[in-house]
């Protein structure tokens, strides 16, 4: 069972990871011509209280302040654009429930053909928008994304009930990307729109 899980949140972790480096940082540093390395940096602090808490909701304010101070985004952009991704921009809770999809594919010994995966992906990213930014939440949406493959109500029981006490160690880093995700579209916007202070965003001193 240990043997499974580590497997289970080596995936996680490593996707979650490349996830931030890739798109995120691919977002800030090619799209926006931002120094990437200065936006991760501002934004470590509500990274690591996104990690200990698992709340993208009770992380919130830390991240309107480090988006603010360390990046230069006007408080009217990050008042409104925060807000609304703590809502919806659920990326890690999306790669949580594809990879949790999978898992459960492999243990239980569906097969799963071409179409599965894309609709897997497309399931999991819908059902996550308005996950609630509370530990663990987005758990109990995976019904919906077994679906995809005709797992049954069973099947769902056990897999939520052999992740769940472990699952806080898995929410920790899938509500980390939630919210690097939510800063990085507060600084897409907030370039896109002209509210936003380079000269403090590419700061070395960030505080």
């Amino acid at each position: 069972i240990l043997q499974s899980l580590r497997v289970l949140a080596i995936a996680l972790y490593l996707a979650c990871f490349l996830h931030i480096i890739i798109t995120y940082g691919g977002i800030i540093k090619f799209g926006l011509k931002l120094p990437f390395i200065n936006f991760f940096r501002g934004i470590l602090d509500a990274q690591m209280v996104a990690f200990s808490t698992s709340s993208s909701s009770a992380t919130l304010p830390v991240t309107i302040s480090n988006v603010t101070d360390n990046l230069g985004v006007k408080k009217s952009v990050a008042g409104s654009v925060l807000p609304l991704g703590a809502t919806i921009n659920m990326d890690g809770t999306s790669l949580y429930l594809g990879i949790v999809a999978l898992f459960t594919a492999q243990a239980f010994g569906y097969t799963l053909e071409p179409h599965h995966y894309l609709l897997i992906a497309m399931t999991a990213a819908l059902v996550s928008i308005g996950a609630a930014g509370i530990p663990s939440a987005s758990l109990f949406l995976l019904a919906t994304v077994l679906e995809v493959f005709n797992g049954t109500p069973e099947h769902t029981a056990l897999v939520v009930g052999f992740i769940l006490p472990f699952d806080r160690l898995l929410d920790m880093m899938r509500t980390a990307v939630n919210v690097t995700g939510d800063a990085a579209v507060a600084v897409t916007v907030a370039k896109w729109e002209g509210e936003i202070d380079e000269e403090v965003f590419r700061s070395k001193a960030v505080q």
